[in-house]
C-alpha cells in the first residue's frame, strides 16, 4: 500500500421488496378461488335429482357414520345412505304427496257436491291413487256429457269441471299428463276421411288441455298430451262400452316426472 490507502469498502444495497402488501394478493387469489368452489358445489347440487339431494342431507347431517349397506361414509347414493334409509325418505316423500293428492281430490268431488248442475254425473268423475300419481277421469256414458258425439268439442258443464279441477291443480308443482281414449268402436267414415279414433282421442286430450290452461294451469306443467284411441280400455271386457270413452289426467308423482 502506498501511504494512508485503506482498502476500498464496498456497500451492497438491497432492492426494494413489496412492502406489506408483498403477499396479500395471495391470501385474496386463495379466497377467490374458495368461494368459487363453493359457488360451484351449491350450483351442483341444485341440479340433481332428489335421491341425491337427500343423500346429501343425509350425510351433512351425521358425516361420520358409516352405512354398512352404503359402503362409505360419502354423500352420493352408494356411497353415504344406505339403500334402506334411501328407500324409507322416498316413501315418506310419496306418501305425503298421496295426501295431498288425496285432499285435493276430496275438495274437486266436495265443490261438484255443492253445486246442483253437477250432481247427476257426480259419479262420472272419478279419483284413483295409481303408480305414477294420481288419476282424475272424466268417463262419459250413453248420453255424452263432456263432448259432443263423435267429436272434440267439450260441452260446458265439462268446461267447467276442468276449470274446477284446474283451481286445484295450479296449487301443486307436480307435472301433468293428459290422456284421450275411446271405445273399440271405428270412427264412422274413418275410411273416407282418414279421421279414426287415433285422431279423435288425441283431439279430446288437447281440448281437454286447453281448458285447464285456460283454467290457470302453467304451459310448463304439462308433460305430455297423448290419443291411446282403443288401446287402454277401461273395461277390456267390453271394449263397445261408453265408459272406455274417457279423459284421464294424471298428475304425476315426483319422482315420476
Amino acid at each position: 500500500m502506498e501511504g494512508n490507502d485503506l482498502p476500498p469498502i464496498i456497500v451492497k444495497k438491497k432492492k426494494g421488496g413489496h412492502g406489506a402488501h408483498g403477499g396479500a394478493w395471495k391470501v385474496a387469489y386463495a379466497d377467490f378461488v374458495t368461494a368459487m368452489m363453493a359457488l360451484f358445489i351449491v350450483l351442483w347440487v341444485l341440479g340433481q335429482d332428489t335421491k341425491t339431494k337427500q343423500s346429501i342431507a343425509h350425510y351433512f347431517q351425521n358425516p361420520t357414520k358409516i352405512y354398512p349397506e352404503g359402503g362409505g361414509s360419502g354423500f352420493l347414493p352408494g356411497e353415504g345412505a344406505s339403500a334402506t334409509e334411501m328407500k324409507k325418505s322416498t316413501e315418506i316423500l310419496i306418501e305425503t304427496e298421496k295426501e295431498q293428492m288425496n285432499e285435493m281430490g276430496k275438495e274437486i268431488m266436495d265443490e261438484l257436491k255443492s253445486q246442483p248442475e253437477f250432481r247427476a254425473i257426480i259419479d262420472m268423475v272419478k279419483f284413483e291413487i295409481t303408480p305414477e300419481g294420481l288419476q282424475i277421469e272424466l268417463t262419459e256414458k250413453e248420453n255424452n256429457v263432456f263432448f259432443e258425439i263423435g267429436s272434440a268439442k267439450l260441452n260446458p258443464k265439462a268446461i267447467q269441471i276442468l276449470h274446477l279441477i284446474a283451481k286445484q291443480l295450479v296449487k301443486m308443482p307436480n307435472k301433468i299428463s293428459v290422456e284421450g281414449h275411446t271405445d273399440a268402436r271405428p270412427y264412422s267414415y274413418a275410411k273416407i276421411t282418414g279421421y279414426s279414433n287415433w285422431e279423435l282421442s288425441s283431439d279430446r286430450a288437447s281440448a281437454a288441455r286447453k281448458e285447464l290452461a285456460n283454467g290457470g294451469v302453467g304451459d310448463e306443467q304439462f308433460s305430455s298430451i297423448i290419443g291411446y284411441a282403443d288401446r287402454k280400455l277401461k273395461k277390456p271386457d267390453d271394449p263397445l262400452s261408453t265408459e272406455n270413452r274417457r279423459i284421464s289426467i294424471i298428475v304425476k308423482f315426483n319422482e315420476n316426472k
